[in-house]
C-alpha cells in the first residue's frame, strides 16, 4: 500500500509541477514529507460525515469507494490518511423558523450527535471522543483517532438559549453560527434575500456570550462580513472559521478578506481552509454548459409563471447539465496558494485545515480522507518546516480551543 501510494502521490506532484533542489528527488521530498505528516498530531476540523451516518446501515468501520458511494470519510481511510483527529459536526439544513421547525431542527441534530458517540462506542478500539484539546494527543497515543463533535448552523438553538448547554453537555465543542440561509442568531454570506439583522442578532449576542461561559467555540463560517466583524467585537476568547478560505485568491463572498484576516490575527483566533472548488480557484468559462443551459432555457417559461412540480422538474433538469458539464476541479496547489497568503496577511499562528468532506468538499488530489497526505507533500515542496506544519495542521485551532477554555474556566465553568 505504502509503496503504491508513493508512486501516486509522485505522479500527482509532477501534475503539479513540483520544482525541487538539484540535491532532492521527488521520492526524497515525498518521504520527507510523509515521516513530518505522521509525526504531527493532523486534525480537521469540519467534516458533514453524520448526515452519512444517520442512514441505515452506513458503518464507519467499513472502508467506503468514494467514487461509487460518496462517502470522503470513514475510520479506514482516515488510518490511510494519516488523520489523528476530526471534527464531525451535525448539519442541519435551514427550515421554517417557528416552534414547530425549530423543534424538527433539534431533533435531528440530537440525532446526528447521538450516532456519533454510538459509532465512537461501537468502534472504541479505533477511535475516543475527545472533549478538550488534550484529549487528540491522548488518543493518538492510544492509537486511536480523536473524534470531537461541532455543529454548522445555530438553527437546533432556536429560541431556547438553554439549548446551547445541552450541545455543550452533549460534546459539541464550536457552533457554526449560520449557514447558507438567514437564522435567528445572524446573517448568512450567501442568502438570496439579503441581510436580515446587519450581521449578528440581540438573540445570536446571547448565544454567543453562552458558548463563551461554557467554552464552546465561536464558528463564523458561512456569516457575511459584518457576522465577522460583530463576532469580533461580541466574543470574549478567540473565534474560528471552521472552513473557510482567502477572497484575495478567490473572489467568493464566503472568503475572508485581508482586512479580516488582520483582524482575526490580531483576535488569535484561525482561518481554516477547506478543499471546495468554487472557494479555491476562479472558474473558467464552461463554454459547452452554457451553451446547453441557454439551449434548455430558450423553451422555458419564466421560473415566476411555473407551479411547483414545473420548478422542481426544471431544478433536476439545471443539477443534470451542471453535473454532466461540471467545471474543472481544483487541486491540492490552489490549497496552498490560500495558505501562502493567509500566512502572509495574518501569520502562521492563524491558519489550518478544514476540509469540509461530506459536505461537497473534494478536489484533484484530496478527494477524500485517505488523500489528505497530499496537502502536507505541497507544504513541504514549498518550503515549511515541520514547526510550521504542525500549526496548520491542528497546533493553531488546539490553541484557540485551549483559550476558549481558558477563558471559560475564568468565567466559572468549573466542568473543563
Amino acid at each position: 500500500m505504502k509503496n503504491k501510494l508513493l508512486i501516486i502521490t509522485a505522479s500527482f506532484l509532477f501534475a503539479v509541477g513540483c520544482k525541487n533542489d538539484k540535491n532532492q528527488s521527488k521520492e526524497d521530498l515525498i518521504k520527507r514529507a510523509y515521516a513530518i505528516h505522521d509525526k504531527v498530531l493532523t486534525l480537521d476540523t469540519h467534516a458533514d460525515t453524520p448526515l452519512r451516518m444517520i442512514e441505515p446501515g452506513f458503518d464507519m468501520s467499513v472502508r467506503h469507494d468514494p467514487k461509487k458511494t460518496g462517502s470522503k470519510v470513514d475510520y479506514p481511510r482516515m488510518k490511510e490518511g494519516g488523520l489523528d483527529a476530526i471534527f464531525f459536526a451535525a448539519f442541519v439544513a435551514q427550515d421554517i423558523r417557528d416552534d414547530d421547525g425549530n423543534g424538527r431542527a433539534k431533533s435531528l441534530c440530537l440525532q446526528m450527535i447521538d450516532s456519533i458517540t454510538t459509532s465512537i462506542d461501537r468502534n472504541s478500539d479505533k477511535v475516543g471522543l475527545a472533549l478538550n484539546p488534550e484529549d487528540a494527543y491522548t488518543l493518538e497515543k492510544e492509537g486511536k483517532h480523536a473524534i470531537y463533535i461541532g455543529i454548522e448552523n445555530g438553527y437546533p438553538i432556536g429560541s431556547d438559549i438553554s439549548n446551547v448547554e445541552l450541545y455543550y453537555n452533549k460534546g459539541v465543542r464550536y457552533i457554526t453560527l449560520v449557514h447558507s440561509s438567514n437564522n435567528d442568531l445572524a446573517d448568512s454570506a450567501t442568502d438570496p434575500h439579503g441581510t436580515e439583522h446587519n450581521g449578528i442578532s440581540d438573540l445570536g449576542a446571547k448565544v454567543i456570550g453562552e458558548m463563551n461561559r461554557l467554552g464552546i467555540m465561536v464558528d463564523v463560517s458561512h456569516g457575511n462580513d459584518s457576522v465577522f466583524y460583530d463576532a469580533i467585537k461580541m466574543s470574549k476568547a478567540p473565534i474560528i472559521a471552521s472552513h473557510s478560505n482567502a477572497r484575495a485568491v478567490t473572489n467568493h463572498k464566503r472568503n475572508f478578506t485581508d482586512e479580516m484576516l488582520k483582524l482575526i490575527a490580531k483576535n488569535r483566533g484561525v482561518v481554516q481552509l477547506t478543499m471546495l472548488s468554487n472557494y479555491l480557484r476562479e472558474a473558467k468559462p464552461n463554454v459547452m454548459r452554457d451553451s446547453v443551459l441557454a439551449i434548455f432555457r430558450t423553451n422555458m417559461k419564466e421560473v415566476s409563471e411555473m407551479n411547483t412540480d414545473e420548478r422542481d422538474d426544471y431544478r433536476e433538469k439545471i443539477n443534470l447539465i451542471n453535473k454532466r458539464y461540471p467545471d474543472p476541479s481544483a487541486n491540492v496547489g490552489h490549497v496552498v496558494d490560500h495558505i501562502d497568503h493567509i500566512v502572509k496577511i495574518a501569520g502562521i499562528d492563524h491558519v489550518g485545515i478544514g476540509c469540509d468532506f461530506d459536505g461537497g468538499g473534494g478536489i484533484d488530489g484530496v478527494f477524500d480522507v485517505s488523500e489528505i497526505k497530499n496537502i502536507t507533500v505541497e507544504l513541504v515542496r514549498r518550503g515549511y518546516n515541520e514547526a510550521q506544519i504542525e500549526k496548520i495542521w491542528g497546533g493553531n485551532l488546539l490553541r484557540v480551543f485551549r483559550e476558549v477554555q481558558a477563558y471559560a474556566k475564568k468565567a466559572g465553568n468549573n466542568s473543563i
